[in-house]
């Protein structure tokens, strides 16, 4: 097991709210090997009293170590990991336009035998830009773990969990017993504070492109036979994965939120350039052309400043029914039968820790296993599918609607 990471961005928001909490949370559960130590890295001007003081109570500091570092210059990436022998994981916890530099450091630093490169989404900004990524981190000749938070979920390991073990429910899993999916990931939060990045990106950049593809693939997927590896069967969905003709697209007005506030236009919200045209609904139907998936439609939506917070996935069942699982709360999964009467079902998932979805990415990658990564092959086909939504918006073949913030949506 790795024993020590590399913390590159440890004074940012990715490191202060999730990665040293979750860390913390593996310490407490006494998960963490003997000897482990993060090596916080930065380029401002910190010191192990101030990384101290983002970790919290939970880690000791002896278990702690900061290091300036300079990301252009290998030299101090050589100085802040010493002339350790063992195994690293140096995590990118950076903006996405600092991987590049990042990546040719650690290349040129040559971390010893059985290190990884872990990297955050987003994969790129567009399949050509993911293209060069995997390229340059294969260069690097080293392991690379791709983090999608999602899939350390323990809800969604419910669902994998679900997938590969109910032969009874498999036999309506189908586009004979379904006919409609839905994978929602609505909230009712607005911009707060992030027009640095979200106007960048977008709804569907943001989850639907990422986190809400992982989905598909886990509800899409055949179920694991003995040697297989679900990546590979990821991969057969995506590829199968073709985009219907209509796509939408909205950002919200003026309006009031679910918790009372009132907020103006997302195109006057500080730090917007309304000329990008920044959406911050998408909707995108889609088919999946697998045998199994014959006659079934699917539909993702994401969005944001939303009357309803709805992060879940829903299946209709032809003739009446339905099947829904929460993704990130309420947890519930519930059986609606035709009659109108919920069945609430239990199901448990391979870890009843109840650790933090980041707590199980890193015990993955501290464990040189990679069962809640993402494949680069994954991360291409994934800008594949959403490419030509992309191109239609960009060609303003999509209007881009408007809504009031706190509705529903666009009508």
């Amino acid at each position: 097991m790795i024993r020590t990471l590399l913390l590159l961005g440890a004074s940012g928001d990715l490191a202060r709210r999730f990665l040293l909490p979750a860390l913390g949370s593996l310490l407490e559960a006494g998960r963490l090997p003997e000897g482990f130590r993060i090596v916080g890295a930065a380029r401002g001007e910190l010191d192990e009293e101030d990384l101290q003081s983002l970790a919290g109570d939970d880690i000791p500091a002896e278990m702690l170590a900061y290091r300036a570092v300079d990301l252009a210059d290998h030299s101090t990436l050589a100085g802040a990991l010493g002339e350790t022998s063992d195994p690293v994981a140096a995590y990118l916890a950076l903006p996405p336009a600092l991987f590049p530099t990042a990546i040719g450091s650690l290349g040129e630093r040559r971390l010893p035998a059985g290190s990884r490169i872990v990297v955050e989404k987003p994969f790129g900004e567009d399949l050509e830009s993911a293209r060069e990524l995997n390229s340059l981190l294969a260069q690097t000749g080293l392991d690379v773990y791709r983090v999608d938070h999602v899939l350390g979920m323990e809800t969604v390991q419910n669902l994998a969990a679900l997938r590969q073990g109910n032969p009874v429910l498999d036999r309506v899993w189908n586009g004979e017993g379904v006919e409609l999916v839905e994978i929602l990931w609505e909230e009712t939060l607005a911009l707060e504070g992030r027009a640095g990045y979200y106007d960048h990106a977008g709804a569907l950049k943001d989850v639907l492109q990422n986190h809400m593809l992982q989905l598909l693939a886990l509800i899409g997927m055949e179920p694991l036979a003995e040697g297989e590896s679900v990546h590979e069967r990821k991969i057969d969905v995506f590829q199968s994965v073709r985009i219907a003709t209509t796509s939408r697209r909205a950002r919200y007005t003026a309006g009031t939120l679910a918790d009372g506030r009132q907020v103006g236009p997302y195109a006057e919200e500080a730090g917007v350039d309304p000329a990008r045209c920044t959406e911050t609904f998408a909707e995108v139907a889609l088919r999946v052309e697998l045998p199994r998936w014959g006659g079934t439609r699917f539909v993702l939506r994401a969005g944001k400043a939303l009357s309803d917070r709805r992060k879940l996935i829903r299946l209709h069942f032809r003739g009446g029914g339905e099947f829904e699982f929460g993704i990130d709360g309420p947890e519930d999964v519930v059986l609606r039968l035709t009659g109108g009467a919920d069945t609430p079902i239990e199901l448990r998932a391979p870890h009843r820790d109840r650790l933090p979805p980041y707590a199980h990415v890193v015990l993955d990658v501290l464990g040189g296993t990679s069962a809640l990564s993402v494949s680069g092959e994954e991360a291409e086909q994934a800008w594949r599918i959403v490419a030509p939504v992309l191109a239609s918006w960009e060609a303003g073949s999509v209007p881009l609607e408007e809504y009031p913030a706190g509705s529903a949506g666009p009508p």
